[in-house]
């Protein structure tokens, strides 16, 4: 009798939208939070930040995801975070994979976290609450965004520590990536908070922008000026809702792939 690992490999076959990749490896960093590698197709290309479509067979039929790319756009594999939702239709069987495991990807990534998506600025702002972390790594990994910015800024809120997905490579400030760590050592700043447990950064990044923490480490202001900065968010709908306004009532634009603005969002979808 063929095992169940076996018929699901049996029931994925690439389409016009789909290719079958492989899981190269996964890491569990707690009890509701996992990353995961996958194989790259020689043919997909994406721009940092963006998200693409992976899932598994339900029924005969694909049961698919958005899920953000979180390696950089040169990585030979394509990693990314997901939570773990127990009756979750995709998320229940997904947390399960193993090294070996056949996948489903989408051909055609796609989204609004990118750096064309934006106006010139000095200063770039990557907010983000659990897994809305991982189209910022991305990011934080391209040359091009040292580039474009003097000063970037990965402000990342989690309930409890141990969801600070990848905390140690963002407080080494990317020193073991060789393409990006001198500028990052210069330009990255890592400023990760907990609201439910005891941490030496704790509260909501309202509160961090409120009492000026944020900023604390930065040159300029120690508030958002649309003058100088530039803003990104993933995360939580209630998150995303609060910074909009915020930084709209401070004179920003949204801005898009068509038209770009002062900041973006992704619309698409919310942890």
């Amino acid at each position: 009798m063929m095992s169940n690992r076996l018929v699901a490999a049996a029931s994925l076959a690439p389409s016009a939208t789909l290719t079958v990749e492989t899981v190269r490896s996964v890491r569990h960093w707690n009890a509701h939070l996992f990353s995961f590698a996958i194989t790259r197709p020689p043919s997909f290309r994406f721009r940092s930040g963006e998200f693409v479509m992976v899932g598994l067979p339900s029924g005969g039929r694909p049961l698919l995801r958005a899920y953000s790319i979180a390696s950089p756009a040169y990585a030979e594999e394509l990693e990314f975070l997901s939570i773990k939702v127990p009756d979750g239709p995709l998320t229940s069987r997904l947390q399960t994979i193993q090294p070996d495991d056949p996948v489903f990807l989408g051909r055609k990534p796609t989204g609004t976290l990118v750096a064309d998506a934006l106006t010139p600025g000095s200063r770039l702002f990557l907010l983000s609450t659990g897994t809305g972390l991982a189209p910022f790594l991305s990011l934080i990994r391209d040359p091009d965004i040292y580039e474009r910015f003097g000063q970037v800024v990965v402000a990342h809120s989690a309930r409890q520590v141990s969801d600070l997905a990848f905390r140690i490579e963002l407080e080494s400030q990317l020193a073991g990536d060789p393409l990006v760590r001198d500028q990052a050592l210069l330009q990255l700043s890592y400023v990760p908070t907990v609201t439910r447990e005891p941490f030496r950064t704790q509260g909501r990044l309202s509160t961090l922008i409120d009492d000026g923490r944020l900023f604390e480490r930065l040159k300029g202001p120690r508030r958002f000026d649309p003058a100088i900065d530039r803003v990104m968010m993933c995360g939580s709908m209630a998150m995303i809702r609060d910074f909009s306004a915020r930084l709209s009532a401070l004179g920003f634009k949204e801005g898009s792939n068509a038209k770009p603005g002062q900041f973006v969002v992704e619309r698409a979808f919310v942890e």
